[in-house]
């Protein structure tokens, strides 16, 4: 093996002149080619493995040659500062002279062995351990060429070939490895060899960007083994047996459906093995749940050989497949294809353990899927009271392209360490096919490796050759156990090839014609570890045969069952979903009131703080006028009536969880559901104490990183595990939400429709015009509500015994007025048993409005207050005129309709302007459409002319969504059509608003004053 290298001695005597003095030097490296190193190379046999170890060396019995003046010098000041008080140099120093300086004049020299030696041999083991992964032989197919550092060369430490055998000893300096106490003495060449083994074979180590030492510590321990890592016979032929399957599997597959798209593992199928070995040992240390999160490709080979998803379930979907069959209570959604679905599956395991698989359903958006995991994942954590965070874990097994190039990846790592959502650590294995689809990792990202976005982490990161096996299934096992002792991320970087394209009917050679000329000579990893186990004899060839004919007759068996398969009524909800309905069972609606006297003593709970606490002077009015509110049962603002929500479920036994960027105190400064004392800085949190002895996360309000796309994935994996948590997830502004324009778009909108999973998950978005520009007075309202899939031109079943339209809708879009309404909407996503998501336009002028205030009697059960009807006291979709009309009112000219805040300004004009003959109504809930309300309004004023009126412009808002279906209703009435319908609201815009305060004022007077003007209103102006 060689480990120096030729040089100019001019540049190796000024490397030395340099070290000597101390100073620092720039880093020098060569570019070669990587070796072919066995990742289990032998060790040379030395006869210093057996030396004992040295006592401590006086400095008066080492050789000084090669210091100069100053380092010796220095080193002498030292040592007799050492010697007067050992605490008075550093830590290192202290151990470096425990070590080699000693009292006894006769101990035994270490073959003139010098401190300047000691020094750079340390420096040259520390240099593996940064350095090491660099010249580790990682890449299978041997193209890649790398840059390894000069630092790795033994000659610049002064080293010659002259040194190889002779002995040296590192020392102690509290470190873990080759730094340990009771190592024995080396030859320079055995200590070479191991740190070759160690560092440079078949898995590269990158941790020493870590600063905790003893995560360091413990990671030497290891690596830095006396002797590398042999697996026994039994493993052996474990791991033979699980990378046969897989790659039976994609063989399998391959010949059945030769024209298919399955995106198949092929050049990395040692995956499977290692994600094998890798839940098994974490079962062992106490894993009982794992949450899966991975893109398109291996994901059929995860499916069946990983998750057990049953064989023929996956053949007949690759046959075309059929709906479930079952009974009236089916509902199958649009499903999606193969390579997109999930499932889950209580798993046995090596050790004799059962461990529950999830493997959650995902899009093509690579990597969206992430922060859904890791919110599943802190879910699971809560509803198991698993506090240490060791009973569940996330695993996201990520492509190098889309690790390196999307944002997303880093959003939910930065996740990792947060109190309210880390869970205790994810391990992310990226599958490194060392191209992204048909770009080159040199055009796809900056850094050297994919995964250098993990050291912001200080996340350990094992860069593995996929080509060998057991390298993978030890780095897989090494990431677990790391996991689980230090509970914080970690990488594994399976290095590996695709032997086909993207998929399987794309023709790579287009754009890597020399990496698949590779390939196509290449031998498969199970070609290669066959090889290897029939070389060192450990198993017979027979004993090969008669598992790949197991795995093959299987295979067939599971084929021929796939031809008769009927997939039952699908398991598409968990335990906890246990008896709630489907989109095809009819649900019963419930009242959302709550009797008046939990109202008061939880009322009470949330508007008082300690008597020692000493809140802000103006929260302490806050909170004073917020119990007067609840004494008097007047007035009761939004910040009042969603605590009182959030509250009401707490003494249910629900969970409520909300966060988004400043959710604590409140965008606008309203809700202030955490207080700060003013002199210790202590927090306090009412909601915390609704019940009595409540556990610290019942009630989460959480302040989030400055993300969108990753804390509302987050959210929303956290709420689909469990119905019974009411989760909310608030924009800071609603016009921000779009930064997660991905997750409304393949999960919330459509998640029940492609994959069967129901969420009740609420998304609060502040919208509404007041004058602060383009950026911070729309929620995009028009997007949600053209993601609705509602029927406008039929109008659905709407008696209320009968009505089904809000479970067959994929989610419900409101833009509440008063917070009594929006107490009642918050707890109806609860009091039903079927979830579906909920998007609010919440206000943010109306916060504080004079006029937006509730009584405590509409929050009630109570028969006779305001709010109570026929149906008892319930969230209302429509609220209709306030001005006590009866059923028919011929006598009014114009029916304006609207929604949201623009509604106090209608009826403000209308009060200066002594409109007795307009009616407003307010469309509380746009998605689903009320039909029945509607015509309910058109029938109590057959005469009035109708018109729609928003602050948004004309292409946005609700007018688009609005119009077809009000003039279903009308047609349906005998009271026109579509074209009936007047506008008044801003023109069409590219921009939502005017970046002007006083064009905002402009035109929002003409807007309003428009739809009250005396003429009839034009139509569309």
């Amino acid at each position: 093996m060689a480990w120096f290298r030729a040089g100019s001695s001019v540049a190796k005597l000024a490397i030395r002149r340099t070290l000597s003095q101390g100073t620092s030097h720039h880093t020098r490296s060569r570019l070669i080619q990587p070796q072919n190193r066995s990742f289990h190379s032998s060790i040379f046999t030395s006869k210093a493995q057996s030396a004992p170890v040295p006592r401590p060396v006086p400095l008066s019995k080492l050789t000084d040659s090669f210091l100069d003046g100053t380092s010796s010098v220095y080193l002498e000041e030292l040592q007799r500062a050492w010697e007067q008080d050992p605490n008075s140099v550093d830590e290192s120093w202290d151990n470096f002279f425990r070590n080699f300086v000693g009292q006894a004049a006769s101990s035994p020299g270490i073959s003139g062995q010098t401190i300047q030696e000691s020094m750079r041999l340390l420096l040259l083991v520390r240099a593996y351990q940064v350095n090491g992964h660099m010249k580790a032989n990682l890449d299978p197919l041997g193209q890649e060429e790398r840059t390894v550092p000069n630092e790795l060369d033994p000659s610049l430490y002064g080293f010659t070939e002259a040194d190889l055998d002779r002995e040296f000893f590192l020392g102690t300096w509290r470190m873990a490895g080759f730094l340990s106490e009771n190592r024995p003495v080396q030859t320079l060449r055995s200590i070479l060899t191991r740190l070759e083994q160690a560092y440079c074979g078949h898995i590269g180590f990158e941790y020493m960007h870590i600063s905790d030492r003893d995560q360091c510590n413990w990671l030497r321990d290891r690596i830095e083994t006396p002797t590398p890592m042999e697996y026994n016979r039994q493993r052996r032929e474990v791991i033979l047996d699980r990378l046969i399957w897989s790659t039976q599997f994609e063989n399998f597959l391959a010949t059945k459906w030769t024209a298919a798209k399955r995106f198949g593992l092929e050049g990395c199928e040692t995956l499977i093995p290692g994600m094998k070995e890798m839940f098994d040992r974490s079962a062992d240390l106490g894993v009982e749940s794992i949450v899966i999160g991975m893109s398109h490709r291996g994901r059929l080979n995860v499916l069946g050989n990983v998750v057990r998803k049953p064989l023929r379930q996956i053949f007949s979907e690759f046959s075309g497949g059929i709906k479930p069959g079952g009974g009236d209570d089916l509902y199958t959604g649009t499903g999606d294809v193969k390579y997109h679905l999930g499932t889950s599956y209580d798993r046995p395991t090596r050790g004799g353990k059962r461990i529950h698989l999830s493997l959650v359903a995902n899009p093509s958006h690579l990597e969206a899927v992430d922060p859904v995991v890791v919110g599943k994942t802190r879910a699971k954590q809560y509803f198991s009271n698993d506090v240490d965070r060791t009973k569940n874990m996330g695993i996201l097994i990520h492509g190098d392209g889309s690790f390196a190039g999307q944002g997303v990846v880093y959003e939910t790592l930065h996740l990792s360490a947060l109190p309210n959502y880390t869970t205790g650590g994810t391990i992310h294995i990226v599958v490194n096919n060392q191209v992204a689809f048909t770009t080159d990792p040199k055009s796809g990202r900056s850094s050297q490796y994919c995964t250098d976005v993990a050291k912001a982490l200080s996340a350990p990161i094992f860069h593995v050759n996929g080509d060998d096996v057991e390298a993978v299934v030890h780095a897989c096992e090494l990431a677990a156990e790391w996991r689980q002792t230090f509970h914080s991320d970690v990488v594994v970087d399976i290095v590996c090839y695709r032997r086909f394209g993207h998929n399987e009917i794309d023709e790579p050679s287009f754009t890597q014609p020399k990496m698949y000329q590779i390939i196509r000579k290449h031998p498969s990893s199970l070609e290669i570890y066959q090889k290897k186990l029939l070389e060192n004899g450990q198993v017979a060839k027979e004993d090969m045969d008669k598992i790949q004919n197991k795995v093959s007759s299987i295979l067939n068996e599971e084929f021929l069952a796939s031809k008769d398969h009927v997939p039952q009524k699908r398991d598409w909800l968990s335990a906890y979903w246990t008896g709630f309905k489907s989109p095809a069972q009819l649900s019963r609606r419930r009242n959302t009131g709550v009797p008046p006297e939990i109202l008061k003593n939880v009322g009470k709970i949330i508007t008082m703080l300690p008597e020692t606490f000493k809140p802000h002077r103006a929260l302490k009015k806050i909170f004073t006028d917020r119990a007067k509110m609840i004494e008097t049962g007047e007035g009761i603002d939004w910040a009042v009536g969603e605590a009182l929500a959030f509250a009401t479920l707490l003494v249910e036994g629900n969970h409520v969880r909300l966060s988004g960027q400043d959710v604590e105190r409140g965008t606008f400064s309203h809700r202030h559901s955490v207080v700060h004392d003013q002199e210790t800085g202590e927090k306090y949190c009412p909601l915390d104490h609704v019940n009595m002895d409540q556990n610290p996360e019942m009630f989460t309000v959480s302040n989030s990183s400055l993300s969108e796309f990753g804390v509302l994935g987050f959210e929303l994996g956290y709420s689909m595990e469990n119905p019974n948590s009411l989760v909310l997830w608030e924009a800071q502004f609603g016009d921000f939400s779009n930064g997660a324009q991905v997750i409304f778009d393949q999960f919330l909108s459509s998640g029940e429709a492609k994959w069967l999973r129901q969420t009740g998950l609420v998304v609060l978005l502040p919208h509404g015009y007041d004058g602060q520009g383009p950026e911070h007075s729309s929620a995009r309202l028009e997007r949600f509500l053209q993601m609705s899939d509602d029927n406008p031109y039929v109008i659905p079943e709407m008696d209320p015994t009968l009505r089904t339209q809000i479970q067959q809708c994929n989610w419900q879009v409101v833009n509440v007025t008063t917070p009594a309404n929006y107490f009642h909407v918050l707890r109806r996503q609860i009091h039903r048993d079927f979830r579906k998501p909920l998007i609010v336009m919440s206000p943010k002028n109306l916060l504080r409005h004079k006029d937006c205030k509730s009584n405590l009697s509409e929050f009630d059960d109570v028969q006779g207050h305001p709010g109570f009807d026929k149906q008892g006291t319930r969230f209302k979709r429509l609220i209709k005129d306030q001005n006590d009309h009866s059923d028919l009112e011929e006598g009014i000219k114009r029916l304006i309709l609207c929604s949201g805040k623009v509604y106090y300004e209608l009826n403000e004009e209308r009060k200066k302007t002594g409109r007795k003959d307009v009616a407003i109504c307010r469309v509380e809930q746009l998605c689903p459409f009320p039909y029945d309300l509607i015509q309910r309004e058109l029938k109590r004023y057959p005469n009035a002319e109708v018109v729609w009126c928003q602050e948004e412009p004309m292409n946005m808002g609700a007018y688009n969504y609005i119009t077809p279906r009000l003039g279903t209703a009308m047609k349906a009435l005998g009271r026109g059509n579509i074209d009936d319908i007047k506008y008044s609201g801003r023109p069409p815009s590219a921009a939502t608003a005017t970046g002007f305060i006083t064009a905002h004022v402009k035109e929002q007077t003409e807007l309003v004053q428009k739809a009250l003007q005396q003429d009839p209103v034009n139509y569309p102006w």
